[in-house]
């Protein structure tokens, strides 16, 4: 406490003798708008200031004004040879060199220099490159020109114009180029950019957004590492809970909390989906993973088997590749499953293989489970193979319990067989289903009591690249029909765990179906594969927007329709005769809101709205809780009345601290929030006590403001040990063991114990400094089914707090209550909840803790 009061008297100091110099400051001033080009031009806009053009003054070190956000993460999104142009109507525009191959240039505008609008990646040079892109404006004309240098196909300086950058003409050749750049030499050495003369106010606008970016940054930097300093003569606690009778109570959304489904970190394919054969349709590729091929995951029982992958004559143009192999002396194949198949002892498992003999012998496929030994711990047989493609379908028991059982099959005669999707699925699934989910699994994300699952993704759901957006009718109807696809995060999607699946494991769970779809743009860090450009690349052609809108139409007619429309038919064929009742659909997923992407969610809202006016739309806010993505995705979203946006953020917990008042100040007449993605982020990327009470602590505040926050997921939802490509995550697995995070027990606590309106509170406690108060989170919300009143508390300081909880405005006294408690050392992993009992007249909440409990409705 202390260090945090110098450092505020310093800061009031500063600001003191800041403002006294107010009253002989000059008119004007010049900046330099440059970029460092250092860490690997990722670093984006800065600037420095001067009065005379000789001394420089960097603002900040360097501070970001504007970063691009072209392309994949890491490799793209970098700023190269800025240039900075202010307009005669008083606009900024700037423009950069994307990177040394692309033909596009990135554009942005500001009137302020502080916020910018959505950036533009114009495709003005097709095969060629831009480099160091300048504007030039024709006052006469009231033309812009934008030249840039070019060393790729072609050779020179070539130059597009626009009156407002966002249509151009056609790329001329130029000779007379105006280079307005200049050298300036600044603290930590020599840059290249442009100089402006501007008012005083603008240059004290840019120094001001520095300081206010720098003390958020120390804010939201505060780690419970530094409590014993922060907080060392801080003794325990006394405070007392009051209900607030003036306030009146506050309804709560019934789908508050919610989970998240995203296939990343194999969380399907090896993971919730309960099959355990790897590559079982032989469909891996190169495209997947560069290492991969038809054969990953499979092998030979002997060296003299000869396995070959055919494409000739396939079960199904959608699953095109087919295994042949010529075994010798009850010789096979083998398939080693995700890491290992996981066999339990009396455990009940059923095999189905497609097979057909392509020699005169007609033998049998004999199928064992063997062990690390190679000691067969299951075995079954087929019939005699036919000549035609069959399915062959059988039931084995396993016989003892191995972590790491390979599957064998082998043909008991001399020959050449073909087949193709081989497959093991567990009998015990969750809710024994057919083509099922690995029931521990779906049991760990059913215990929280989520009232909606979003699926099948994220990023996931607009792909890498306009041919890897995720279309739902390739994964509906018959395994051996849909159509499988690399997934963008290193792996391969089989789809065996499609739409239909989504469908009924939200029935199963009583949650609403969320499905998101891409709209009508992939991932805006997608790659170029094949195409001009990454990024958003130019979007869905605009000449295809109509069949794709109809699929998404189509989407709901499968969930909604009867079984005599042409999709509702297909519904019910797949074993769900009646309606799936799908009331939300959202549309794209943290994208960058481009008039591109404007363009086309503006055609598919408005097509949903008019076919389907009872199913809500969810529309995106970019991937921030701030910046030109978040500010026009809500202008969009207020401009055509969504009713629904779906905000992500992913940020450390000192934000979780010091923004408890977020939502306090939306305004209640636009849109109703999505909070679809969040989660506390430390820089190792763990799920600790540190962060799950960060997280306890916003969705206190959430709770509060539940009127407009109506629906809440932590993501990613699941991840496999050894194939994470995120953290944390909530949910993590392996082959034989679910292990859930300390963020998991919150959030299953908040879904147990959701309630159905807020009752406002007023808490008091022995020492009220800021940095206290603000580390004691709470929560008392009236479920409507039982009656019961529950009261959340999170203690995120390192001492105990004696609490006094005074109800008696409801007609509750003191009484004993059964609490349920999480608490530990900060950078605990492990921490799970435990049962106490505790007064209402003295609730003890333990340093770094989260506590919960019910107090039954009064008879």
């Amino acid at each position: 406490m202390k260090k945090q009061l110098i450092y505020i008297c310093l800061l009031f100091f500063f600001l003191i003798r800041h403002t006294s110099l107010y009253a002989n400051e000059p008119d004007s001033a010049y900046i330099f708008a440059y970029s460092s080009g250092k860490n690997d031009h990722h670093n984006g806009l800065h600037f420095a200031w001067s009065l005379d053009k000789k001394k420089w003054n960097n603002i900040g070190a360097e501070a970001s004004f504007l970063r691009s956000d072209y392309g994949r993460w890491g490799s793209e999104k970098k700023m190269i040879d800025p240039f900075l142009f202010l307009s005669p109507t008083g606009t900024w525009h700037c423009v950069w060199s994307l990177n040394k191959e692309d033909g596009a240039f990135a554009h942005s505008a500001s009137r302020d220099l502080i916020q910018w609008e959505s950036q533009s990646y114009p495709l003005v040079s097709a095969g060629g490159n831009c480099l160091s892109p300048v504007i030039d404006y024709n006052k006469t004309t009231g033309t812009y020109q934008v030249v840039w240098k070019t060393d790729r196909s072609v050779q020179g300086y070539y130059a597009v114009e626009t009156k407002d950058f966002k249509t151009f003409s056609a790329a001329k050749k130029v000779t007379d180029v105006q280079n307005n750049k200049v050298e300036v030499r600044l603290v930590d050495g020599i840059y290249t950019g442009t100089v402006h003369k501007v008012a005083w106010q603008t240059l004290e606008n840019l120094l001001k957004k520095q300081q206010l970016d720098a003390y958020k940054a120390k804010l939201n930097s505060e780690r419970m590492a530094d409590d014993g300093y922060r907080f060392a003569d801080l003794p325990a606690l006394k405070g007392k809970l009051k209900l607030d009778e003036h306030i009146a109570e506050r309804k709560i959304s019934d789908l508050l909390i919610g989970a998240f489904f995203e296939d990343i970190n194999y969380a399907a394919d090896g993971g919730l989906y309960a099959e355990l054969i790897q590559n079982r349709g032989f469909e891996y590729s190169s495209m997947d993973r560069k290492e991969w091929n038809s054969l990953t995951a499979w092998s030979t029982t002997n060296s003299e088997t000869i396995l070959a992958i055919d494409t000739l004559s396939p079960i199904h143009k959608n699953n095109r590749h087919y295994v042949s192999m010529h075994a010798k002396n009850g010789a096979g194949i083998v398939n080693e499953g995700f890491g290992g198949i996981s066999i339990q002892k009396g455990e009940h498992y059923k095999f189905s293989v497609y097979a057909r003999t392509k020699s005169g012998q007609f033998g049998q496929l004999i199928i064992r489970l063997v062990d690390g030994k190679g000691n067969t711990i299951g075995e079954t047989k087929t019939k005699k193979i036919a000549k035609k493609w069959e399915q062959y379908k059988l039931e084995m028991i396993g016989n003892a319990t191995v972590p790491d059982a390979r599957l064998v099959i082998v043909y008991s005669t001399d020959g050449v067989i073909d087949m193709d999707m081989v497959s093991l699925f567990p009998k015990n699934t969750f809710r024994n289903r057919d083509n099922g989910l690995r029931a521990d699994l779906a049991t760990t994300i059913a215990d929280m009591k989520p009232r909606f699952v979003r699926f099948p993704g994220g990023c996931v759901a607009h792909g890498d690249g306009i041919d890897n957006i995720y279309h739902w009718k390739n994964t509906i109807g018959p395994l051996e029909q849909r159509k499988p696809q690399r997934n963008l995060w290193g792996y391969h999607q089989s789809f065996g765990l499609g739409y239909f699946e989504y469908f009924q494991f939200c029935e199963d769970l009583g949650a609403e179906p969320v499905p998101v779809v891409a709209a009508g743009v992939p991932c805006q860090n997608s790659g170029h594969h094949g195409h001009e450009l990454g990024g958003q690349q130019c979007g869905i052609p605009m000449e295809d927007m109509g069949d794709y809108i109809q699929d998404i139409l189509d989407l709901i007619e499968y969930a909604n329709g009867d079984s005599k429309t042409f999709w509702g038919k297909k519904r019910a064929e797949a074993g769900h005769v009646a309606p799936f009742n799908l009331k939300y659909i959202g549309i794209g997923n943290e994208d960058l809101i481009t008039d591109i992407f404007k363009e086309r969610f503006t055609m598919i809202y408005q097509a949903v709205k008019e076919k389907y006016p009872d199913v809500e739309v969810i529309g995106t806010a970019g991937p921030f809780y701030e910046g030109s993505d978040y500010v026009e995705g809500w202008e969009l979203a207020t401009k055509l009345e969504v009713p629904l946006i779906d905000e992500h953020y992913y940020n450390p917990p000192g934000w979780f601290i010091h923004n408890q008042d977020f939502y306090d100040r939306y305004d209640r007449k636009k849109a109703k929030v999505y909070l679809g993605e969040y989660a506390a982020h430390l820089s190792d990327r763990a799920s600790t006590i540190e962060t799950a009470l960060a997280e306890a602590l916003h969705l206190c505040n959430v709770e509060r403001n539940a009127d407009i926050v109506t629906m809440t997921s932590y993501a990613p939802l699941l991840a496999k040990e050894g194939n994470t490509q995120w953290s944390p995550d909530l949910i993590y697995f392996d082959n034989t063991t679910v292990k859930p995070t300390v963020g998991y027990y919150i959030q299953q606590a908040f879904g147990q114990h959701a309630g159905h309106t807020y009752l406002f509170s007023d808490l008091q406690l022995s020492n009220q400094d800021e940095a206290v108060r603000k580390r004691v989170g709470k929560s008392i919300v009236r479920d409507a089914k039982s009656g019961d009143i529950i009261v959340k508390l999170v203690n995120l300081l390192p001492v105990e707090i004696d609490l006094e909880l005074d109800l008696s405005t409801i007609g509750i006294t003191g009484q004993e209550v059964h609490a349920t408690v999480i608490s530990g050392a900060p950078a605990d992993r492990t921490a799970k909840p435990v049962a106490v009992t505790l007064q209402l007249e003295n609730c003890k909440l333990s340093p770094y803790s989260f506590t919960v409990f019910r107090i039954p409705a009064q008879k």
